[in-house]
């Protein structure tokens, strides 16, 4: 079982709704429960950013949690057991990296990383995250290369609660791609995940770091004032 203080990741076993976006996440979402928010989508805890490192190494899964500002564990119900059981992490993409890399001696490791980067590239859907990118672009034309595809890739990934996933953000809609690009610079421009880490509650570690995030935001828009 988790420990108390981890943050936790529900794979739901019913219908589900977020309570923030009153996006209908359906069954089998990824969600998390706030005792004054209810039930979250990944996007509105900010967490689907990260990526998941199934249960089954325990190395790897020492190492990429070590590495990783940011980590949640993932639960599941089992009826036969009547009890939450852990399906895995997850993890910063970087940190997942930097663990395979210490574990490169083995094998089996290397195995593990080609089929998740087949299986990372069979979720991609190009034309759509190009699609994604040039919005990026043309909303923020100083942000940088790496960092527009970066943010399309993440968003679009088919994979439960990402913002680009949203109807809104299928239609390149501009506030779901402002939302996108806010969380992008949120996790990697700002201390935010180590706030949230610390136990800081999710508004008073976005209110933290508001004012990075705006001068990053304006930079990117070519607001030379900022």
């Amino acid at each position: 079982m988790p420990k108390r203080d981890e943050l936790k990741v529900f794979i739901s076993s019913r219908e589900s709704k977020c309570d923030d976006c009153k996006e209908e996440l359906g069954s089998k979402a990824w969600i998390t429960l706030v005792r004054e928010k209810g039930v979250l989508c990944l996007s509105c805890a900010d967490l689907d950013h990260l990526v998941f490192l199934p249960s089954g190494d325990a190395a790897l899964t020492r190492r990429a949690r070590k590495h990783s500002t940011l980590s949640a564990v993932v639960l599941k119900w089992s009826r036969a057991r009547k009890r939450y059981e852990r399906q895995g992490l997850l993890v910063e993409e970087s940190a997942l990296r930097q663990a395979e890399t210490e574990c490169l001696a083995d094998e089996d490791v290397r195995e593990q990383r080609r089929m998740r980067e087949a299986e990372r590239r069979s979720e991609l859907d190009l034309a759509y995250i190009k699609r994604f990118a040039e919005r990026i672009q043309q909303l923020y034309p100083e942000c940088p290369s790496k960092a527009v595809r970066n943010i399309a890739e993440h968003a679009c990934t088919k994979y439960s609660g990402r913002v680009g996933r949203s109807a809104a953000a299928k239609v390149l809609d501009e506030q779901a791609v402002r939302l996108a690009v806010g969380a992008h610079v949120r996790h990697v421009e700002t201390p935010y995940d180590k706030l949230l880490m610390s136990g800081l509650d999710r508004a008073e570690a976005r209110f933290s770091v508001e004012d990075a995030v705006r001068l990053v935001l304006e930079k990117w828009q070519g607001n030379t004032n900022s």
